[in-house]
């Protein structure tokens, strides 16, 4: 039977400021900077400095030095900046306000320069554009280009040939045959780069193998291996290829060579994409004995009030008996001076606590930042940052995501300075990575024809005081993308 009642529950709800600031967060400084040009277009309350009716101040622009540190957690007013605020219409016309206190601060003078965009032809486009000039009709080129559509960006093409005839047949009304296709794929296969539209690695490898000259003996030896002894070269079974082809072991060695030359992903060398740069969100500098973080923002426009909209709020409010349609300009006004307002704190706060977590990594993982040495990173997680800065882990994470910093040993993600920790046998715990750079060392320094299996690296580790399992060693060596040890082995 179906009832009514009342039933007072409690429930948490962001509010669009709240919203606002969780997304300009997560933002790295590329992204803020285009998140900002999209606020300046969408509110025209809000303007840049330089611009001739934003509001001259006289207060400092927002120093880094206003911002929190590690030291003074509480600084970080995340919660109270979280929190639901209500504006009247005097705040903006009272002679207390001052409009100008809100902006952000310009790093340096140095003028905004953008770069370029190369453009480029995709993948598909290139082989297109070949392919175009050998077709012999429209109806070649249009099986071609369904062919050449169904390739991966890798360069494969694993769709059967049958069932991109039956695409042709019902999409595009054109008949094909089996042999029709088989046709069209050889010629799209002789199409630079070598080993394009390959069914299988096997078949990719001959391809590039057939533009070689056959009369050189290492050649002629791998497209063998290639063609009739496949399997026992990817189990790298280095001996029985040796007796099956009845060749030295120095012959076998050169002809591995050329096959180990060959690209296993043709499409990925064709280049169809610009360069991409990264721009670091802090950048770390040594001042006499310490390090200081700075934010990279010397590219992002101060940001102020706009004052002809203050004078035009000022004088609806002088006005007597405001029609309606005065009041309803004065409320949009107002809606659009909130949105600035909201959009600039959301700006200060951001960088308020991006420095005060990247302060806090820099105290946490401050012997690093020293040396360079991975092995001196500590075992650090996102809760560890959160207890230093008084935030939450959630907003830990949003910092942490995509953002970089520059030091004098290279640029990092946020991201490589968190690891797990493993305790030693002397109760010290470490980073995981400190583990994982001792594999990396003892694999690279191995006997490749003899390479190290995963139980000799983990008695390696146990002699150096790191008591870890076997398993544990194959999960760090397959997180650094290194094979077992079958598959390192050299001639």
């Amino acid at each position: 039977m179906l009832k009514q009642g009342l039933q007072q529950t409690q429930t948490q709800k962001l509010s669009p400021q709240q919203i606002q600031f969780i997304k300009l967060l997560q933002l790295n400084s590329v992204d803020i900077l285009q998140r900002i040009d999209q606020e300046l277009i969408e509110n025209p309350a809000l303007l840049k400095a330089e611009d001739t009716d934003a509001a001259p101040g006289e207060t400092d622009p927002i120093k880094e030095s206003e911002l929190a540190t590690t030291d003074e957690a509480s600084d970080l007013n995340v919660d109270d900046f979280l929190k639901e605020e209500t504006f009247d219409v005097k705040e903006y016309v009272n002679d207390e306000y001052d409009p100008d206190g809100f902006h952000l601060s310009d790093e340096g003078d140095e003028e905004r320069k953008e770069r370029p965009i190369v453009e480029a032809n995709s993948f598909h486009e290139e082989l297109m554009e070949q392919f175009s000039a050998i077709a012999e009709d429209e109806r070649e080129l249009i099986i071609g280009n369904q062919i050449i559509g169904s390739i991966d960006d890798d360069g494969y093409l694993r769709r059967p040939l049958a069932a991109i005839g039956n695409d042709l047949a019902f999409s595009m009304n054109v008949d094909t045959s089996a042999n029709d296709l088989s046709k069209i794929l050889n010629k799209i296969q002789n199409l630079d780069p070598a080993g394009i539209g390959a069914t299988s690695l096997q078949e990719c490898l001959l391809l590039q193998l057939k533009r070689k000259d056959q009369k050189i003996l290492p050649v002629s030896i791998a497209a063998s291996i290639l063609s009739e002894h496949f399997d026992d070269f990817i189990k790298k079974h280095y001996d029985k290829l040796s007796k099956q082809l009845k060749i030295s072991e120095e012959e076998l060695k050169l002809s591995i060579q050329v096959i180990t030359k060959l690209n296993p992903k043709p499409g990925e060398s064709i280049d169809t994409t610009a360069t991409q740069y990264i721009t670091p969100d802090f950048i770390l500098i040594e001042e006499g004995d310490k390090f200081v973080v700075h934010l990279n923002s010397r590219n992002a426009p101060d940001l102020r009030i706009s004052r002809s909209y203050l004078e035009t709020l000022k004088g609806f409010d002088e006005a007597k008996t405001p029609t309606r349609e005065q009041k309803e300009t004065a409320q949009f006004i107002k809606q659009k001076l909130d949105g600035a307002r909201w959009f600039i704190d959301s700006i200060r706060q951001r960088h308020q606590t991006l420095l005060g977590t990247m302060n806090a990594i820099l105290k946490f993982q401050y012997r690093f930042f020293e040396e360079g040495d991975e092995t001196f990173l500590r075992p650090m997680i996102l809760k560890d940052i959160a207890e230093i800065t008084g935030l939450d882990i959630s907003t830990i994470s949003r910092v942490a995501n995509s953002k970089y910093v520059q030091t004098q040993y290279g640029t990092f993600a946020l991201k490589f300075f968190f690891s797990e920790g493993i305790q030693t046998d002397d109760g010290e715990e470490v980073s995981s990575r400190e583990v994982k750079k001792i594999l990396k060392d003892a694999i690279e320094s191995e006997d490749k024809s003899k390479p190290l299996p995963d139980e000799r690296l983990m008695d390696i580790l146990k002699e150096k005081g790191y008591n870890i399992a076997r398993r544990t060693v194959a999960k760090y060596r397959e997180q650094m993308n290194i094979p077992v040890a079958r598959l390192r082995k050299e001639i």
